[in-house]
Parts: structure tokens; C-alpha cells; sequence
């Protein structure tokens, strides 16, 4: 998934992309970075979390009112320095800096093919190659718009991206609208970021989601807006709802813990279950019980503490480690669990191992019954587009009915949230999510895979003033 920001401030930048990287931590853990531009680039970069890489010293050397950053979860691309975000490249006198949250599914192909034409890479990313497209056609053209324009022709998957052009500010999205991007207006500047959370951060206002297929430049003296890619569907990523983003972050118009609220009520009302309490899997379950608890009546109380030092085990990078942190990070509330049938909610269940790890962990601390309810259909198909589930041999419902995951988990009863009612709490009509991996159809052609993708129209709109320094 990844996280992403993009800041125009007169007062400096460094310390706001800091604290806006921080509000998105939860979107990737493996490293992060920031660049900044000031006459020239100023670029940090590390291994590990925001408050571990960055330090007061490091952000005072960060010059400058224009900058990006980044916060990785790798999707593509191995654990190595070379892959931190953002990337740097000076050309013609000019400094370009990108950082990307997606995942293309055209990767190889447009590297294949700028590789022959003699261009080499010093990374395994596909944000590398998004960069050397623009890079490229900049050097042709000299208009980012022209350049992010034909990067839109060419590229295959989801992505939204920041990038500064020496001192200006440039953000975009797929003209699918896959993963989130929005704008907000803060004291002295304007922020591009992947969640509303980093707006929040910084004391700002929301203004608006970047549209899909959208380029927007953000200078000192406002935004201004290109319209670079029309489609008839947008594809919105329903696990940002139902998952990856934080609840309380509005992402095209949506609350999510609204729409996790609205879920957990049809959790009860599909399943009515008579228990004695209803406890979150912390801390993604907890709007789900909350709305759960409301719509039944049945006591909302902790069964299990998180420990918050801990990153959250779905994106440790391997499945042992994923095993192995589940205990550490999870201790139970053995007094409110003694002899009690438990409702547990949690938002997905994915490769079913931490899951059942979890029930047996409830069930060893004393309770009599553990039912499971989930906040999203069963996952049976692998994600392409950026979510860390990528063959179907991991994916415990991908070729079980869900008597045998239940079973295999070690719950009493299981039952997911239906579709049609998942689509309705988020608020979006199916037609404009990509739900390919709860049902198997792509928005966007995959080989070897169902697609459903329809017609994506380019065009170079007009560029229009959309907000003014005042």
C-alpha cells in the first residue's frame, strides 16, 4: 500500500512532512524517506519506522518550502536500501523527486522496453519505472503535464503519486481512482497526501480527493488542475475501507469508521447471535464490535490488549515473523473472557493464521465459546494492486467453504459480512470498487486473470485555478 505526501509550505517543509508521515505510519513500516528542494535536493532516507529514521538535526538539514515523502510496505521490489522512496534524479539543471503508493501489473514489460532503448535501473520498484517515464518524456517535452500524460497512457495497475519538480508540487492518480489521494489546505501551504489523517496532523482542512485520472500542480500561489484521463468506473480499493486506512479518515467522501460501523450492524443482523460480550480483534476490529454491540445489545467489552509498540503483524514480511508476533502483540483480558461466549470481531480474515492463533488464544484464557464475525466477504483471490496476498495457495477461503474455515481456525460459528452489504455500508456503488479480491474480476487486465476493466478515455483538459493564496 505505502503512504504518501506531498507539502507546499512558506514555513518550511521538513518537519510537516514529518508529521504527516507519521499519521500515515500504519500504511507501511519498512522504511521511509523524505526529500525537499531548496536551490537544490535535500534528501533523507532509512531502514525503519518515522521516529526512527528522522531526528530534530536531520529535519533542521531538510531545506525547504516544497518537499515529498514516503512511507513503505513492499509490495514490489526487495528489502533493500536502493528501493527507499522517494527517488531522485537530476536532469538538465533539474531535480525531480517521486514517491509512489500502488502496484503496476506492467511492470516488467515497460521495463523490458525502456531497458532496450538503453535506459538502466538502480532498483527493483516499479515507482522507479513510473519516475524514468516521466523523467523521459520531460526531457522531450519539457511539460509535466505532457509527461504524466503519456506515463497515464502507459501504465497498467494502481498508483498515486507525488512529485516535485524543483520547486513545484505535482500529484496524480490512476484514472481508476485505486488507491486514495487527497488535498487539504493547511496555515501557510497546501498538503497532497494519501489519507486525510496527514491533513489532520497538521492542523489543516480537507478540500477534496484528487479526481481519478486528475494532475494537480501546487505551487506557493495555489493549485491548479489538469484533467488528464476520463474513465467510465472508478475501482476504489474496498480494503482501504474495510482495513488498511485508518477509521478515522474520509476517503472519497466516506468515514471509514462509518462505513466499519454500518458493517459490524449487518454482522449481527445477518448472524443474530446470543452471547455475553462482544470484543474487538484490537485495533482494527473495534468499529466493527462497536457497531455490532449497538445493533444487539450485547455488552461491548475487551477481550484482548494490543501492544502498540508493535507494527501491525498482517505487514511483517514473512509468515513466520507474522506467527511468531502474535502473542507478543496480543495479551488477553483473562477476567472479562472467563466462562463468557465471545463474539470476536475482526476485519478480514486473509491467510487464517493469525485467526486461529488468536481464537485459541481467547479460548486458552477461558472462554466457553468463541464465535467469529468478519468485517468483509471471504478473501479468495489474489490482490495485484498493491495488498500483500498474492497467491491463492496463501488465501484460506480461496478453495474452502466456510464450515472448513471455521473449522480449520477453531471458532464455534464464522460468518463474513455479504457483499451487497459490505458495497452498501461503504456507501459506494460496486460498479465503482475494485472488489476483484473477494470475487475474482480485475479492474484492470491481469494476465491470466478475469477483468472487467471498460473504457479509459485520454484527454488534456484545461488547466483551471482551483484555489489562490489569499
Amino acid at each position: 500500500m505505502c503512504g504518501i505526501v506531498g507539502i507546499v509550505d512558506a514555513g518550511g517543509v521538513s518537519f510537516p512532512l514529518y508529521y504527516a508521515l507519521y499519521a500515515l505510519q500504519h500504511r507501511g513500516q519498512e522504511s521511509t524517506g523524505i526529500s525537499t528542494f531548496d536551490r537544490r535536493p535535500f534528501v533523507h532516507k532509512g531502514r525503519g519506522l518515522v521516529a526512527e529514521v528522522f531526528d530534530e538535526q536531520i529535519l533542521g538539514r531538510l531545506r525547504g518550502t516544497v518537499g515529498i515523502g514516503h512511507v513503505r510496505y513492499p509490495t514490489t521490489g526487495a528489502n533493500l536500501p536502493e528501493n527507499i522512496q522517494p527517488f531522485n534524479f537530476v536532469f538538465r539543471e533539474h531535480t525531480l523527486s517521486l514517491a509512489h503508493n500502488g502496484n503496476l501489473v506492467n511492470t516488467n514489460a515497460l521495463r523490458t522496453c525502456y531497458e532496450q532503448d538503453g535506459q538502466i535501473f538502480c532498483t527493483t520498484t516499479d515507482s522507479e519505472v513510473i519516475a524514468t517515464i516521466i523523467a523521459h518524456e520531460i526531457r522531450r517535452s519539457g511539460s509535466v503535464e505532457d509527461a504524466v500524460g503519456v506515463a497515464m497512457q502507459k501504465l497498467q495497475g494502481s498508483y498515486s503519486v507525488v512529485l516535485t519538480l524543483d520547486d513545484a508540487l505535482y500529484a496524480f492518480r490512476d484514472p481508476l481512482g485505486i488507491k486514495p489521494l487527497c488535498i487539504g489546505r493547511t496555515r501557510s501551504g497546501y498538503i497532497v497526501a494519501s489519507e486525510s489523517v496527514a491533513v489532520d496532523a497538521l492542523n489543516g482542512t480537507l478540500l477534496r480527493d484528487v479526481a481519478p485520472g486528475e494532475l494537480v500542480k501546487v505551487t506557493e500561489n495555489g493549485i491548479t488542475s489538469t484533467q488528464l484521463a476520463v474513465s467510465d468506473r472508478r475501482a476504489h480499493c474496498m480494503f482501504e475501507f474495510v482495513y488498511f486506512a485508518r477509521a478515522d479518515s474520509v476517503i472519497d467522501g466516506t468515514l471509514v469508521y462509518d462505513a466499519r460501523r454500518k458493517i459490524g450492524e449487518e454482522l449481527y443482523l445477518g448472524a443474530p447471535m446470543d452471547a455475553d460480550m462482544v470484543a474487538p480483534v484490537p485495533d482494527s476490529g473495534t468499529a466493527y464490535a462497536i457497531g455490532y454491540s449497538q445493533a444487539s445489545g450485547i455488552p461491548y467489552l475487551e477481550g484482548l490488549m494490543k501492544n502498540r509498540y508493535m507494527g501491525r503483524t498482517f505487514i511483517m514480511p514473512d509468515q513466520q515473523m507474522r506467527e511468531n508476533a502474535v502473542r507478543i502483540k496480543i495479551n488477553p483480558i483473562k477476567k472479562h473472557l472467563e466462562n463468557k461466549s465471545v463474539v470476536l470481531i475482526d476485519d478480514s480474515v486473509v491467510r487464517g493464521t493469525t485467526s486461529r492463533r488468536l481464537i485459541d488464544i481467547v479460548r486458552d484464557a477461558g472462554a466457553r465459546q468463541v464465535h467469529l464475525r468478519v468485517g468483509s466477504p471471504p478473501i479468495v483471490a489474489p490482490c495485484y494492486l498493491g495488498v500483500d496476498f498474492p497467491t491463492r495457495t496463501e488465501l484460506i477461503a480461496s478453495s474452502r467453504c466456510t464450515e472448513e474455515v471455521k473449522d480449520l481456525i477453531h471458532a464455534d460459528s464464522l460468518y463474513h459480512v455479504p457483499l451487497c452489504k459490505m458495497v452498501e455500508a461503504i456507501g459506494i456503488d460496486v460498479g465503482n470498487l475494485c472488489t476483484a479480491c473477494l470475487t475474482g474480476q480485475y479492474p484492470v487486465e491481469v494476465p491470466g486473470e478475469c477483468c472487467d476493466a471498460r473504457c479509459v478515455e485520454f484527454q488534456k483538459g484545461s488547466v483551471q485555478t482551483r484555489l489562490d493564496v489569499d
